[in-house]
């Protein structure tokens, strides 16, 4: 595959991670465990949350109707390639060294779920540190 079709299938599955991610409020029972917080804390977990999915969104639709231009080594998309590289990089980081999902993923479904999003997210890691360094 070229870069500019790793780039595209990558846009794609960026849409898939957000579909994933619809069912985290429920898994994660959001609706009880923030109830217990004050209001302006709730409110600013869901709109962080918001945020990360409009990135995530933004990130999709760039790459699935701009992939010629993400892969054609200009600086600008060189730029764009690196930050969107660096954005999942980081969440891997945290993904291996912050979270503690062990007593969330009680179902083969849930387990399976979570490492299939951590080899979408080790994906795009390569596949636009790639698009980044080499294009």
């Amino acid at each position: 595959m070229t870069l500019e079709q790793l780039i595209f299938v990558g846009g794609i599955l960026h849409f898939g991670i957000l579909l994933a991610s619809a069912a985290v409020p429920q898994v994660l029972d959001w609706k009880g465990s923030l109830a217990k917080l004050d209001n302006l804390t709730r409110q600013l977990v869901w709109v962080h949350g918001a945020f990360i999915v409009l990135v995530i969104v933004g990130f999709g639709l760039l790459s699935v109707f701009f992939a010629t231009d993400l892969a054609s080594g200009t600086p600008l998309a060189r730029a764009v390639c690196f930050f969107v590289a660096f954005f999942w990089l980081a969440r891997l980081f945290v993904q291996f060294f912050v979270f503690d999902t062990k007593p969330h993923l009680k179902s083969l479904l849930l387990k399976v779920g979570y490492h299939g999003l951590t080899v979408v997210f080790a994906y795009h890691a390569v596949v636009y540190s790639l698009a980044a360094i080499l294009a």
